[in-house]
């Protein structure tokens, strides 16, 4: 079926980044989360193929086919910095809003995840910091080939990572892990929805640098070639 005879409520709990395409074209997957895509496109004179091509176009939850172990190491930080930088950054900015808006209307809700939104907003803080420190110390240097010179960053980053892993673990715990109410409204769906995402991405951009990019044997590989 598609995705233009889905609500905009349902496209947004089940396609984890959705909300981003949504804000976008400024499209109410909330309050008017019952109306049909392609309804909600034609109420505001959208371009169907262009909405349609973008939400088609977020990443997906498992990673691709593609072997990174062999790939070169700057084809790797380019992807990284594609596939998890750029992503990190709207994720954590749109998910510090929605965690905002359900603790808001729902703060006597029982099961309200109180405390997520600052909890969110300090792991996009701790994260960008950690993602500037790549960008513009570690992964040139990697570029260019200094790994020896590199082991301090890349232990201060492995460090960050354990940090990370923390928080995702305490992002559980605030939200039940990730059970969601029978009486949850759409953007409580989405919140948790993209929450998963946030978790399967972070893991994954963990593992490609642990266990590739800072991998001795990748360097040496590439010294002795």
């Amino acid at each position: 079926m598609s995705l233009l005879n889905h609500s905009l409520g349902a496209l947004a709990r089940d396609i984890p980044g959705a909300t981003r395409v949504f804000h976008h074209y400024r499209l109410d997957y909330c309050c008017g989360g019952n109306m049909l895509l392609s309804e909600a496109l034609a109420e505001r004179g959208l371009d169907a193929a262009e909405v349609i091509a973008r939400l088609e176009a977020l990443p997906a939850r498992n990673e691709d086919d593609t072997n990174w172990a062999e790939a070169g190491t700057g084809e790797l930080i380019d992807h990284i910095l594609a596939r998890y930088h750029e992503v990190h950054r709207q994720q954590l900015a749109e998910l510090t809003g929605l965690a905002r808006r359900v603790e808001a209307v729902h703060e006597e809700h029982p099961l309200c995840p109180k405390g997520l939104a600052d909890h969110l907003e300090g792991m996009g803080q701790e994260l960008e910091s950690h993602m500037q420190k790549e960008e513009q110390i570690l992964f040139p240097m990697l570029r260019r080939g200094l790994f020896a010179p590199a082991q301090g960053p890349i232990s201060v980053m492995r460090m960050e990572h354990n940090d990370h892993g923390q928080a995702l673990a305490r992002l559980l715990e605030l939200t039940n892990h990730l059970a969601l109410p029978a009486d949850a409204c759409g953007s409580w769906q989405a919140l948790y929805a993209g929450i998963e995402e946030l978790q399967n991405d972070l893991m994954q951009h963990i593992h490609l640098e642990n266990n590739l990019l800072f991998s001795p044997s990748r360097h040496q590989e590439v010294q002795h070639g």
